[in-house]
């Protein structure tokens, strides 16, 4: 009795299992139908692209000047502050002239006593030439005479070189301004040692201005669509004028990765003084590119990507895309596209290639 129920038992488990084992089977085998992938498409069109740029620099002078004293020596007085007007001639700064003008004095007496030589000298020359033609003195003695004359005459000279020489270095003593401008930095402060050549006062010239800006290298590669330059002040955007580029530095800022550029400006408005910031526009050439969301961008070996839509089977691809400018919330695709391509820009997350989409949507930009 216990045999036959441990038989029917066993036989009731294998059966068990068997169907187990067929119903995993038929599992693998069909598996359970999944909706598609919803996205949406835009059909690429070219349309012109005209990128503009605006920055902020500032007002500078077309022309600006260190002034520095060319002579050693403590400064006793400053007559022109940051901001003051000068004209050429005006006098900025002194030194101690005490040292000079006792130079000045040394020099005089030389060429006093250079003077008194060459009078001697020539009195006796004079004396010597008028005996030689009475043949009563010798050609040695006569030749003597003009010897000693031409010396004292070349003393004379060296005499007057060096007070002038002594006399222009009194008059280093005073900074006088080159020409009519603004004071923008002054160094000088009374009772200071300077040396030589030592910047004391920069002065802003009058007349040209310039703007300076610092531009990002990359926006050096893009040709604008016009040479001038529109500049307007910040405070007051009405107040306008243009410029020109009349300068690209050779070098790059280190900090800030940016070059300086400067714009000569075509006039300078009454309110544009020196140092107002002013903002730069320009207009780069117009160029054929496909607007995109940023959302239809995506990655092919590490490049940029979209994915397109095939029209006939309804599947889709990573096709590799040029990007030409970024701006916010799109991309300009300048290389990669054809006319009608349908580009997915949302649902793009979860797509693989060759799989089938549903386009339930069109946008166009």
């Amino acid at each position: 009795m216990n045999k036959e129920r441990k038989s029917r038992f066993g036989g009731w488990c294998a059966a068990s299992v068997a169907v187990l084992v067929l119903a995993s089977c038929q599992g693998e085998t069909k598996p359970p139908e999944t909706g598609k992938t919803t996205v949406q498409v835009q059909s690429a069109d070219f349309v012109d692209h005209q990128q503009s740029v605006t920055l902020t620099g500032e007002v500078v002078a077309h022309v600006q000047t260190n002034l520095s004293f060319r002579v050693s020596g403590q400064i006793t007085d400053w007559h022109a502050d940051v901001g003051s007007h000068v004209k050429a001639g005006d006098v900025l700064a002194r030194i101690d002239p005490s040292e000079q003008k006792a130079d000045v004095q040394a020099a005089e007496a030389a060429v006093r006593a250079a003077e008194a030589q060459v009078k001697q000298a020539s009195s006796s020359f004079e004396r010597q030439k008028s005996l030689l033609a009475k043949n009563s003195t010798t050609q040695e003695a006569f030749d003597q005479a003009q010897t000693a004359l031409q010396t004292t005459q070349g003393s004379l000279d060296s005499a007057n070189a060096q007070l002038g020489t002594s006399r222009d270095a009194l008059s280093y003593t005073e900074l006088r301004a080159d020409a009519d401008g603004i004071v923008t930095v002054r160094n000088a402060e009374a009772g200071q040692v300077v040396q030589a050549a030592q910047t004391m006062f920069t002065v802003a010239r009058d007349g040209p201005r310039d703007a300076i800006f610092e531009v990002y290298e990359s926006l050096l590669f893009q040709k604008p669509s016009e040479p001038k330059i529109e500049l307007a002040l910040i405070s007051d955007p009405s107040v306008k004028t243009g410029g020109t580029v009349s300068e690209i530095s050779p070098t790059i800022n280190t900090a800030t990765g940016t070059v300086r550029v400067k714009i000569a400006m075509d006039s300078t408005p009454d309110r544009m003084t020196l140092g107002a910031p002013v903002t730069g526009f320009a207009r780069g050439m117009p160029t054929k590119l496909v607007v995109l969301p940023w959302t239809s961008l995506s990655v092919l070996d590490g490049k940029p990507a979209v994915w397109v839509v095939n029209t006939k089977d309804s599947t889709v691809n990573l096709k590799p895309v040029t990007v030409g400018p970024y701006e916010t919330g799109r991309v300009l695709i300048s290389e990669g596209l054809t006319k009608g391509d349908n580009v997915v820009v949302d649902g793009a997350k979860m797509l693989r290639p060759g799989q089938v989409v549903d386009v339930i949507k069109e946008q166009a930009e």
